[in-house]
């Protein structure tokens, strides 16, 4: 079923990328929910990040007039940092080794691990079964859905799942509406809340606002599901026994998930995302050690970034992004196919102009912090890496010395006019979506 999602109604507090692909071939994961993975992790032979010693001198010098423009308007060189190489050469580094409150940037490292420990085409599985039996349109009894912590189960994926109800047979259950499992709808993680979003959903009668908003995206001719269900919304530890599954819901693959997380900057999902690897706890260790930094480099509370507590270098927010490109490529794959490339996708990066087009970049903002994380293709030095992690009482400031200290570089080292292949994004994967499928007695 094809699919696009309205921004401005798919989106409870946040904005979140639309989506719009046919289905592709589904490639047989696993119908069981997703337990949290075990993952061994591969310590790198060689550093992915540089000795913090003798960066290059011109980028220094560029560098330090940065700081003494951000020091002549108010903002404490101690609340600043920077890291910038290129391969093997380090350009820049100021505080480069201490952690800093990094906001979103923490996106970064939730991208990581959990590319690592499952791979970019991995589906989470929601599993939706039946207690009873189907006799002239009425399931006679409940209606149990097992989540496997899809972060991105949205009204579409309601609506979608309505109407094979419909195909099946089933108009209305006598029964409950049960869930079990981690499920989520509509980024709400509290499995009663996500719920009642699923059994409005079913139903087109029901429907509030933002769901009818949303089926007005779909293609023209796609049906209205209508499955009432008499019974409440019922979560349950476990799913009952005897369950006759129905249908099997993949997600968007891992790789989509991550792009739409990082286009929107989406809390909720990043956090979920987090949760699915075990933690935000697993995550900071397992990050420092795909990169090789020592752990007080990434220190987090969260998955997503909330909260200054949230500190990472700038040097481990580099090599995050460098081990993200370098694990992709094994997958014809980049950063660009898992962050905001600018001027070519839509996100919250949108109102910043000034960024440098074909820079692929993470940005991270809180009250007091302003973050901009990536890659900048330039003529001489090829992709430059960065990191730039800013605290003071004026964002916008340091938002606009940020993009002036990437123009300056891009005036030192040139600009690209094509798009080098290592930041080249695989055109295959806009094809990739979630597909739901009917389940005959019990199989696929």
């Amino acid at each position: 079923m094809q699919k696009k999602l309205s921004i401005t109604t798919l989106c409870i507090s946040l904005y979140l990328t639309g989506c719009q692909s046919p289905e592709p071939e589904i490639t047989s994961p696993s119908p069981e929910t997703t337990p949290s993975p075990q993952v061994s992790i591969e310590i790198p032979q060689k550093p992915l990040t540089l000795s913090p010693n003798n960066p290059e001198k011109i980028a220094s010098t560029q560098v330090q007039t940065y700081l003494t423009t951000l020091a002549n308007q108010g903002f404490s060189q101690q609340n600043q940092g920077i890291w910038i190489q290129s391969n093997d050469t380090l350009l820049a580094n100021y505080q480069g080794t201490i952690p800093l409150p990094a906001a979103s940037i923490t996106k970064v490292a939730t991208s990581l691990v959990a590319l690592e420990t499952f791979n970019p085409d991995h589906q989470f599985i929601t599993l939706i079964g039946t207690t009873g039996k189907i006799e002239n349109g009425v399931l006679n009894g409940d209606l149990v859905i097992q989540g496997g912590e899809d972060s991105f189960f949205v009204w579409e994926e309601a609506i979608a799942i309505g109407n094979l109800l419909n195909k099946i047979g089933i108009q209305r259950v006598t029964g409950n509406l049960i869930i079990t499992g981690k499920f989520y709808m509509n980024f709400e993680s509290n499995p009663q809340t996500a719920g009642n979003f699923l059994k409005q959903g079913l139903n087109s009668q029901i429907w509030p606002g933002e769901a009818l908003s949303q089926y007005e995206t779909l293609p023209p001719g796609t049906p209205k599901p209508q499955v009432i269900i008499d019974g409440v919304v019922e979560v349950s530890p476990t799913p009952p026994e005897n369950i006759k599954l129905l249908i099997r819901h993949y997600s968007f693959p891992l790789a989509e998930l991550v792009k739409k997380m990082n286009q929107y900057s989406n809390n909720l999902m990043a956090d979920m995302l987090a949760e699915a690897v075990g933690g935000y706890q697993v995550v900071a260790t397992k990050a420092a050690e795909f990169i090789g930094v020592p752990k007080q480099e990434i220190q987090l509370i969260n998955g997503s970034g909330l909260g200054e507590e949230n500190r990472i270098s700038p040097r481990a927010a580099t090599g995050m992004f460098l081990a993200i490109n370098k694990y992709l490529q094994q997958y014809n794959m980049s950063v660009a196919d898992v962050f905001v490339m600018v001027g070519k996708d839509k996100g919250i990066l949108d109102e910043r102009k000034q960024l440098p087009n074909f820079a692929v970049v993470k940005s991270g903002t809180l009250d007091y912090v302003s973050a901009l994380a990536g890659a900048l293709p330039t003529k001489e030095k090829g992709v430059v890496w960065f990191t730039i992690l800013n605290k003071g009482a004026s964002v916008t400031q340091l938002r606009n010395q940020q993009e002036i200290l990437l123009r300056d570089m891009l005036n030192k080292w040139g600009t690209v006019e094509l798009l080098p292949p290592e930041l080249t994004a695989n055109p295959e994967r806009k094809t990739k979506t979630s597909q739901s499928e009917i389940i005959e007695n019990g199989k696929k």
